[in-house]
């Protein structure tokens, strides 16, 4: 599948850029993207601009195939921390729920 490119403005997108890039990726989707790449290279000093006009594009795609790249560590930690570290293709590391055991020994008491 033939992935299409979106450049983050950086060092650090803002809310006010959200409107254009939206569009642009709608745009990109209408004109018969199948799947298209965040390339968030530039963003090299992120904050909660950046992550409002990632959960927006999110939400544009619709559904639709979008990944993040080139995400700097920073990027990475703050979109783990608002819960859209799927962006970037990684599965998300959650702690098993609390009172639920991997294995059963057989000499483990009954609970």
């Amino acid at each position: 599948m033939e992935t299409t490119r979106l450049v983050l403005p950086g060092p650090a997108p803002t809310a006010r850029d959200t409107a254009t890039l939206c569009a642009r990726l709608a745009r990109l989707y209408e004109d018969g993207a199948r799947a298209v790449e965040c390339d968030a290279r530039a963003v090299t000093a992120p904050g909660l601009g950046a992550v409002e006009v990632l959960a927006r594009l999110r939400l544009t795609a619709r559904g639709r195939p979008l990944r993040v790249t080139g995400a700097a560590p920073a990027l990475r930690a703050l979109l783990d921390l608002v819960g859209l570290l799927e962006l970037l293709g990684e599965a998300e590391q959650r702690e098993p729920p609390g009172r639920v055991e991997e294995g059963v020994e057989a000499d483990d008491p009954a609970v």
